[in-house]
């Protein structure tokens, strides 16, 4: 994939509409910020601009693979989204990720995002890819059924069953209900920092990690995609190494991508918008009532009021496995803190994450 974007001929932004100003939120952000750019480009009427993103668009629809066995939707306006970050080594993200396209891909980074009641503020948790957790049955895109296994590896359950089955596992593990689901690759996400410009960080200490292929010295630096992608790659060259050190430089990451998003005027500059729109739709896989223009529209609506200080981002809580210190387990009793919170839309309490395997990198990284 290409990260430019070549805008055909007559399709220069031809309206004015102004949008309200943008206040967007994480994990899921590009998207949103996305269905919004497609709001202001579709909702003015350029038909061409519209067929050509609607086109873009790839759904799965994890409603039918899921059946309805599912937890029960929240009645008060809250939501829950499933954001996970895919490591698949095929087509353009070979370069990107190493290794060699056998056509598996895994979840690299995994959130979710609870949308509170008035859409006015959110809570991410992250999910480690590490955590050792119990997978139940599940059909996968094909239709291929795979029977339930105990005791493996979270960012082994997309490669397992692929989003369906992920889904269906976050569902069994938190009782929550993922209303949506959005996926994006290597070469999408590393797309999407460069049509932004680049994001803005400062690191504490230096980074240098030979997996991620990352080197920063300490200081304030714009990354471009590459650089950022290599940033929440990163888990060796922080922290103590683990997979919990890299968490923290994500979630320290989403929060300069909405400042960046912010300070750009994204909506004052009607062919960024569409750039970005283009870049994104083609990169981003959604669960199938997220998968038209429309869909979008109506998403990004509900997120408009959501800004950075609104956010609250925390870890599952886990603990090291003392039978492998490369593993994490969940704390049980902690998490369920976290998830009946999410359930109440009520804000998660300090107790769920106090004394809790965090990792060491929180304060390496931060937003400029």
């Amino acid at each position: 994939m290409s990260a430019e974007s070549t805008p055909e001929p007559g399709r220069r932004a031809r309206r004015r509409r102004r949008m309200p100003r943008d206040k967007r939120h994480s994990g899921l952000k590009a998207m949103a910020w996305t269905a919004a750019a497609i709001l202001v480009l579709g909702g003015a009427g350029v038909g061409y601009v519209y067929v050509r993103l609607n086109g873009n668009l790839t759904s799965i629809d994890i409603g039918r693979l899921l059946g309805t066995d599912r937890p029960e939707k929240a009645g008060n306006g809250s939501e829950n989204i499933l954001v996970l970050g895919s490591d698949t080594r095929s087509g353009g993200n070979q370069k990107l990720g190493g290794g060699a396209d056998n056509g598996s891909a895994r979840s690299d980074t995994a959130m979710i995002v609870h949308v509170h009641e008035g859409h006015k503020k959110a809570s991410v948790v992250s999910v480690p890819r590490d955590t050792i957790v119990d997978r139940p049955e599940c059909t996968d895109t094909e239709g291929a059924a795979h029977p339930a296994a105990n005791g493996v590896m979270f960012n082994s359950v997309y490669t397992t069953g692929g989003a369906a089955c992920a889904v269906k596992t976050v569902e069994s593990m938190t009782d929550l209900r993922m209303d949506h689901y959005l996926e994006v690759d290597f070469s999408g996400f590393r797309e999407l920092v460069d049509e932004l410009g680049g994001v803005e960080i400062t690191t504490t200490k230096d980074i240098d990690d030979p997996d991620s292929h990352l080197e920063l010295a300490a200081g304030t630096h714009r990354l471009d995609g590459a650089q950022a992608l290599g940033l929440v790659r990163t888990r060796h060259g922080v922290g103590d190494g683990s997979d919990l050190g890299r968490i923290q430089l994500q979630q320290a990451f989403v929060r300069a991508l909405a400042q960046q998003v912010k300070d750009i005027g994204l909506f004052t500059d009607p062919k960024k918008l569409y750039d970005i729109a283009d870049t994104a739709t083609r990169t981003v896989t959604t669960d199938s009532d997220l998968g038209s223009v429309n869909s979008l529209m109506a998403f990004a609506g509900g997120l408009r009021d959501i800004d950075p200080a609104g956010l609250h981002m925390v870890t599952m809580p886990v603990r090291y496995d003392p039978a492998d210190p490369n593993r994490v387990l969940p704390q049980k009793e902690k998490a369920r803190l976290v998830w009946d919170a999410l359930r109440n839309d009520e804000p998660i309490p300090r107790a769920a994450t106090v004394d809790t395997a965090t990792g060491g990198a929180k304060s390496v990284v931060s937003a400029s």
